[in-house]
C-alpha cells in the first residue's frame, strides 16, 4: 500500500475555546514516516493538537502543515488524512467492507478500484476474512481493526490515532500493539501522530514522544532519551514512573536524609538543591553503593516482580524487584542500593507555567 510521504508540522500553533487556551504556542514537527506519540494527562492538549492537524479545530494563531502544504484553512476531507478514534465509530447498518470503503466512495474512486483497496486494507489489518461481517458480529479489537482499515483505504500520508487502545481490555490491547508495530514497519512513508496517557503505549509504539502538559509541550525526544535523561521532574514521573528524591549537592555527589549518595553533579553547584531521579528497578535491597536504609512501609506481589515502598528518612522511595523467595515484611528495617549511573540529577522547583 502506498502513500504519499508526508510529515507533520505546527507552528506557534494556539487554540482556544471561550478565552480558555488549551493549547499554547505549540512547536513540534513530525518527520515523514515517523510515528510520535503525544503523551500527557487529560487536558493537557494532546487532542487539542490533533484535531487541529485534522481540520477539527480552527487555530487562533500559528499554522498547521502538512508536508510542504498549508493546511489551516483547509476542510478536514480536503487534507488526505485517516483518522482513528478510541470508540470506533463504525456504522452498524454497514458491513466490514462498506465501513472500510465509506471513505473512497465520498472520494468518488472508480468502483473496480475501490474493491482492490479495501482488499488490501483489510488483509493489512489481518480482517479480510471477515468482509460481510457487520460490526456487532465481531469483537472490540476486530472492530478496531476495521476503523484502522477504514483509515488506511484512502492511503493518507498522515495517520491520527485517538487513543485507539483506550476501549480495549489488556490482552487485547497487548495485541493490537504489536499489530500497530508491524503496520508502522510495513507502512514505512506514512507519518503517524499518536494520542495516548498510556506510558507503555508510547514506549512501545513511537520513534519520538512529545510530553505535554497544562496545554504546553514539556519535552520531546526519542523513549530512551525521555526515559533515561528527563529534562524535568514532570517528564520524569509521566515517562516510566521514578523516584523523585529531594537533595542538596555537595562536594562528591548529594546528601539524601542524612546519606551521602555518589552521583554526577556536573550539572549543579556545590549547596544547590536538586532533585535526584532514580528508576524503581534500578534500586536494588541490601549491599551495595549508594546505601539508603528504611523500613519497609508497604510491598506489592505483581506475579514477576515486587514493589518495595520504603520510608527513608521520611521520604517514600520505590524499588522493583524480580519476585523475592522470602520477601522482608511490613515494619523490617530494610537497605536499598542504586549505582551512581543509574540516577539523574534533575533542577528542583522548575515550573513550565
Amino acid at each position: 500500500m502506498s502513500a504519499t510521504s508526508s510529515g507533520i508540522r505546527f507552528d506557534s500553533v494556539t487554540v482556544a475555546y471561550d478565552g480558555n487556551v488549551v493549547l499554547d504556542t505549540f512547536d513540534l514537527t513530525v518527520e515523514p514516516g515517523e510515528v510520535m506519540a503525544l503523551l500527557g494527562p487529560s487536558g493537557s492538549g494532546k487532542t487539542t493538537a490533533l484535531r487541529a492537524v485534522a481540520g477539527f479545530v480552527r487555530p487562533a494563531s500559528g499554522r498547521v502543515f502538512l508536508g510542504d502544504r498549508d493546511v489551516t484553512d483547509l476542510p478536514p476531507h480536503r487534507r488526505g488524512i485517516g483518522m482513528v478514534v478510541q470508540q470506533y465509530a463504525l456504522f452498524p447498518h454497514m458491513r466490514v467492507e462498506e465501513n472500510v470503503a465509506f471513505g473512497l466512495r465520498a472520494r468518488k474512486v472508480p468502483r473496480a478500484e475501490i474493491r482492490e483497496r479495501v482488499a488490501e486494507a483489510l488483509d493489512l489489518t489481518g480482517m479480510g476474512a471477515y468482509a460481510r461481517r457487520h460490526p456487532r458480529e465481531l469483537s472490540g479489537g476486530q472492530q478496531q481493526r476495521v476503523a484502522i482499515a477504514r483509515a488506511l483505504a484512502i492511503r493518507p500520508g498522515v495517520l491520527l490515532l485517538d487513543e485507539p487502545l483506550s476501549a480495549l481490555d489488556a490482552q487485547l490491547r497487548s495485541g493490537m500493539l504489536a499489530e500497530l508495530a508491524r503496520l508502522h514497519r510495513e507502512l514505512p512513508d506514512v507519518s503517524i501522530l499518536y494520542v495516548t496517557h498510556d506510558q507503555v503505549e508510547a514506549l512501545t509504539l513511537a520513534d519520538r514522544i512529545a510530553v505535554m502538559d497544562k496545554a504546553r509541550l514539556r519535552a520531546c525526544g526519542t523513549p530512551r532519551e525521555l526515559y533515561r535523561s528527563p529534562a524535568d521532574e514532570f517528564t520524569a514521573s509521566f515517562v516510566g514512573g521514578a523516584n523523585l528524591l529531594p537533595v542538596t549537592v555537595t562536594a562528591g555527589g548529594v546528601s539524601f536524609a542524612g546519606a551521602d549518595v555518589k552521583v554526577d553533579t556536573s550539572s549543579a553547584a556545590p549547596g544547590a538543591s536538586a532533585v535526584l531521579c532514580v528508576r524503581p528497578h534500578l534500586v536494588g535491597l541490601g549491599d551495595g553503593p549508594n546505601r539508603l536504609a528504611g523500613t519497609l512501609e508497604e510491598i506489592q506481589w505483581r506475579g514477576s516482580t515486587h514493589r518495595l515502598f520504603v520510608d527513608v528518612g521520611g521520604h517514600r522511595v520505590m524499588a522493583d524487584l524480580r519476585e523475592l523467595r522470602d520477601p522482608p515484611a511490613h515494619g523490617d528495617e530494610v537497605t536499598l542500593h542504586f549505582a551512581p549511573d543509574d540516577a539523574v540529577l534533575l533542577p528542583a522547583g522548575v515550573d513550565h507555567d
